[in-house]
């Protein structure tokens, strides 16, 4: 029962500072409009607001389970901040691109978030598991996770749909898996609408940082044989990361 209580405070707890959160910031607006507008998909201008409204709501909820969790997500959401900032009008994507920019002396936004989240994601996992090589496999979890979702961030709702599919089992769980998946799911759900809409979407900021929330949620509810199966499935992801990008764009076309 009061494992129940936990995962559901956890949950009205990340959606409420989600909501507040996108509304105060599209009121505020700081450094202008401009600053927050981008052009999606489908040539519609929409707001990256509900992107650091998440990343705050999942900072403050993983922060009441670990203080590593809340540690992997920040990280994973300035990251994501960053590239939204420095990395706008970029047209290069993937690992491959940015490594070979930075093979060649440039170091692109992309690096950074790839090598900030990684580290991020290393000192979360050697906080939470207590084997060594458990502690690199939740390291490789939290930021395949983290870069899983901003894969499928290619259309509306994919990246929030794929954070309420994938938590979902989490809440059967008891104790801070339960509560970390809950908290994912009640950011997520919470900007959903919006999403869906066309009116928001989450931009790296948003998608990095449920992520992270959602690995940590992994994490700390699998044994080794649980860490080994989510490393090598989202490992795999990142290699054919242009194929599950292409994937979720077809979702539901038909």
């Amino acid at each position: 029962m009061i494992s129940r209580m936990r995962r559901t405070v956890s949950f009205a707890l990340s959606a409420t500072v989600a909501r507040a959160a996108t509304a105060g910031l599209r009121a505020v607006a700081p450094g202008g409009d401009g600053r927050w507008q981008r052009t999606n998909h489908a040539g519609r201008t929409v707001g990256l607001h509900s992107g650091p409204a998440v990343a705050a709501a999942a900072v403050l909820a993983a922060g009441r389970v670990h203080p590593a969790a809340a540690a992997a997500v920040l990280v994973a959401g300035a990251c994501g901040a960053y590239d939204d900032i420095a990395g706008a009008g970029d047209p290069r994507r993937g690992f491959r691109a940015h490594l070979s920019a930075l093979g060649h002396g440039e170091v692109t936004s992309g690096a950074v978030k790839l090598f900030g989240i990684s580290a991020g994601a290393l000192v979360a996992g050697a906080a939470l598991k207590q084997r060594p090589l458990d502690k690199v496999l939740a390291g490789v979890v939290i930021a395949g996770a983290a870069h899983l979702v901003n894969l499928v961030d290619v259309r509306p709702g994919r990246a929030a749909g794929t954070v309420l599919a994938l938590g979902a089992p989490g809440l059967v769980r008891k104790g801070p898996a339960g509560e970390l998946s809950a908290a994912a799911m009640g950011a997520a759900g919470a900007v959903l609408p919006d999403d869906l809409g066309e009116r928001a979407m989450l931009g790296d900021t948003g998608a990095h940082a449920l992520g992270a929330l959602l690995g940590t949620a992994i994490v700390t509810g699998a044994g080794r044989a649980g860490l080994l199966a989510h490393a090598a499935a989202l490992t795999a992801a990142a290699v054919y990361g242009e194929k599950v990008s292409e994937a979720a764009r077809s979702w539901g076309t038909g």
